[in-house]
């Protein structure tokens, strides 16, 4: 593992094994407003917008996790799950898919003790999914429009439904958001790690979703969705035990045991 600047951003590369590695772009603390205005096309009922604060700045996946960084982590897990899941097998720069919320858990599990092991962790740190607020402030990259790059979609901005490819397609295939995340719109839908609930009404500060339910929460739109599901905004969710040829999902890592903030990636 080493972290490398690029630019302004730091960018953690994450190696898997020997030929498979990960890369997570360092996101900084900030404020931006969470949901949609009661203006935009194709806006949830369940969109109501509030501010945020995230009080802590973490890393997240540059890439939606691939077959190859799937299968690089879970071959010999003990759990009985195929280390290839994916409906497309032997695209190993696709998104993996057909990946439940609790398969995502046993990959983080084993991706942290590998790490752990390695003595490659920082004290306090952990590979998590990412929160539904720190996912959308993300994507948004700081914009306030229906989707990173405007107010409409085309099909050369993703691959969805009216791209006409019916299946996923490698990362990284469409112009990356402006801090330099690919495919948050588009291609797999992506886990968070959040229960589905109603919003709050008023600012919050580092939220981490409902208390209670028995669904998580999808974001980002997948390639056999319309244009609008794949809006900065969208919510979907599902039970954890979802398995679809639409599902898959981003690793975050972040401080997850110490309250102070701090500003400086490891």
């Amino acid at each position: 593992t080493r972290v490398v600047n690029v630019g302004m951003a730091a960018t953690r590369v994450v190696d898997l094994n020997a030929s498979v590695s990960m890369e997570m772009l360092w996101v900084e603390p900030g404020t931006f407003t969470m949901g949609s205005p009661t203006t935009e096309a194709g806006r949830g009922s369940d969109e109501t917008e509030h501010n945020v604060t995230l009080t802590k700045g973490f890393y997240l996946g540059k890439y939606e996790v691939t077959q190859a960084q799937y299968e690089a982590v879970m071959t010999g897990n003990s759990n009985g799950l195929s280390a290839t899941p994916s409906n497309w097998p032997g695209n190993p720069n696709r998104p993996v898919e057909a990946v439940s919320w609790d398969d995502v858990q046993v990959f983080l599990t084993r991706l942290n003790d590998a790490e752990q092991t390695a003595g490659r962790l920082p004290s306090g740190w952990e590979y998590v999914l990412p929160t539904e607020a720190e996912w959308e402030y993300a994507c948004r990259a700081g914009t306030t429009t229906a989707y990173s790059w405007g107010a409409a979609i085309a099909t050369t901005n993703a691959n969805y439904s009216s791209s006409g490819i019916s299946q996923t397609t490698d990362v990284g295939q469409y112009a990356a958001n402006p801090w330099g995340f690919f495919d948050m719109h588009g291609n797999v839908w992506e886990w968070t790690a959040d229960l589905y609930g109603a919003y709050p009404t008023g600012p919050v500060t580092d939220p981490l979703g409902a208390t209670s339910g028995s669904y998580r929460i999808l974001r980002g739109g997948a390639w056999d969705f319309d244009g609008k599901f794949l809006r900065s905004a969208e919510r979907n969710n599902i039970h954890p035990s979802g398995r679809y040829n639409t599902l898959g999902f981003r690793v975050g890592f972040k401080e997850v045991n110490a309250p102070p903030a701090f500003s400086n990636p490891p």
